[in-house]
């Protein structure tokens, strides 16, 4: 890993940001998530972020909800789980002994016309082995597509919705009855929006590759090309350059751009018990290279 000194606003404290790879992934050393933290270091994170997509911080045990959500509202408005976790909570806990197991390659919630900004998670309870979670850079996806790739990308659309008919192709269902009532509460209400395949970052301008287990088809095509053609693209996203191991430990708090990666959390733990909380922050409406903003599916 390489280590460089980042210079911290107004005289503060140095941090130490620490490169997991050139595409993704930095740890920042020298931060103490808590409540009322300077404006210097929200300002720096949120730089960090933009430009690693994906940040860690270690040992930031006796973390609270309360101080977690108060973390993350310093980024933007909070919002819960469109369909589980209680209604009232802003924390959704994602347990794998009540369903909470993500094992697919996804940007969270696109089925939503607005999917989320950036969220942060942190361990709870952990598996004695097993339970890591991988990030992938969508955009350096679309960069690393041939021209001809980009161009065809630039045009499509999918349809992106929670209910796993066809996205089962892409998605290791399990199938105990936690599991399968955990879907019927997911999918209870059916959410469906169609969103450009490329979608224009709202702070940096970057191209991104917007698609994951929720994408369904493509606007304009049937379900066997379009299962063919999602292949091509998720296959840039998934190469191992593009992508990110965090072996997670006691005291680990993570936090993503939503806007320009892809996660997958993996199920290699068995019956043992693996629990995180996350707080999502409100997103922006998806755009294309072309302007279009991403619409309700009417099917």
């Amino acid at each position: 890993m390489y280590k460089e000194a980042e210079e911290m606003p107004a005289g503060e404290a140095r941090s130490t940001v620490t490169l997991l790879s050139d595409s993704l992934g930095a740890i920042i050393d020298g931060i103490r998530i808590r409540k009322g933290m300077p404006a210097s270091d929200i300002e720096f994170i949120h730089a960090m972020l933009l430009k690693h997509r994906v940040v860690f911080f270690r040992n930031q045990h006796g973390l609270s909800d309360a101080t977690q959500l108060g973390f993350a509202s310093q980024f933007g408005q909070m919002v819960g789980h469109p369909t589980v976790g209680n209604s009232d909570s802003q924390i959704l806990e994602l347990h794998s002994h009540q369903g909470g197991r993500a094992n697919s390659w996804h940007t969270d919630v696109t089925f939503e016309q607005a999917p989320p900004k950036l969220s942060v998670l942190r361990a709870v309870t952990l598996p004695e082995v097993g339970g890591d979670t991988v990030w992938a850079n969508t955009v350096a996806a679309y960069q690393h597509l041939p021209i001809e790739l980009q161009l065809l990308a630039d045009r499509l659309w999918a349809v992106h919705g929670n209910d796993f008919d066809y996205a089962a192709s892409r998605v290791e269902l399990l199938h105990d009855d936690t599991a399968r009532k955990y879907r019927r509460q997911y999918a209870a209400q059916v959410i469906k929006h169609e969103h450009p395949v490329v979608r224009v970052h709202p702070e940096t301008g970057e191209r991104s590759l917007l698609l994951g287990h929720y994408a369904q088809r493509f606007v304009g095509f049937n379900t066997h090309d379009s299962d063919r053609l999602y292949e091509v693209f998720q296959a840039h996203v998934t190469r191992l350059e593009n992508t990110i191991r965090w072996r997670w430990a006691p005291g680990d708090v993570a936090m993503w751009d939503n806007r320009s990666t892809q996660h997958y959390a993996i199920n290699d733990y068995g019956d043992r018990m693996r629990v995180m909380r996350r707080a999502t922050v409100v997103g922006e409406v998806p755009v294309s290279v072309h302007g279009q903003r991403s619409r309700a599916h009417s099917a």
